[in-house]
């Protein structure tokens, strides 16, 4: 099965992992086919191993040990990622200079009953549409400034979150795809 693990917290907060070093921490693990997407900690790798839950929980248990940091691990199949992008609840949203569009992945389902759409305290952070494991999200930019959207999303979400802008997630799946010959 080939997955794309999304990766939470590289290459930010001082946190500095060369991509090399991280397809070599992959490949540790006994992955195959391991490759990686611009410098944000997105990792494209096959294995037989279909327990999402273990696999990603082996991951972070892998990178813990290796880089002395906790990095939350969200796993998508190419085509939970391609189902998603095609949902694009984004299609009635004005786009502005200050509007961003995000897909944030949730590493265990989100909770039921949420009333969408749902506003941040401050308003600049609204979830328009959920599904189990991800939710679709417009970031409003306020006096040049974006918002910190983590602590609202991860309490409303119920979940360590990981974000992509969406335009950046349909680029993800694409080079995810294996390159035919």
């Amino acid at each position: 099965m080939r997955y794309i693990a999304f990766l939470r917290g590289i290459n930010i907060g001082g946190h500095i992992v060369k991509m090399d070093r991280l397809r070599a921490l992959f490949v540790e693990l006994g992955f195959a086919q391991v490759s990686t997407y611009i410098q944000s900690g997105n990792v494209f790798f096959e294995t037989a191993q279909t327990d999402r839950e273990a696999l990603a929980q082996a991951i972070e248990q892998h990178l813990r040990e290796a880089l002395n940091y906790d990095v939350p691990v969200c796993l998508l199949t190419l085509d939970e990622l391609e189902q998603l992008l095609a949902l694009d609840p984004f299609k009635e949203v004005p786009v502005t200079p200050d509007t961003r569009l995000c897909l944030v992945l949730t590493a265990r389902p989100i909770p039921d009953g949420l009333t969408l759409p749902l506003f941040s305290p401050k308003r600049d952070v609204q979830i328009v549409s959920t599904t189990a494991r991800a939710a679709f999200v417009v970031w409003y930019i306020i006096n040049g400034k974006p918002p910190t959207a983590d602590s609202f999303l991860e309490k409303t979400l119920g979940s360590k979150t990981t974000s992509r802008f969406f335009h950046t997630a349909a680029k993800i799946l694409e080079a995810a795809k294996p390159q035919r010959s």
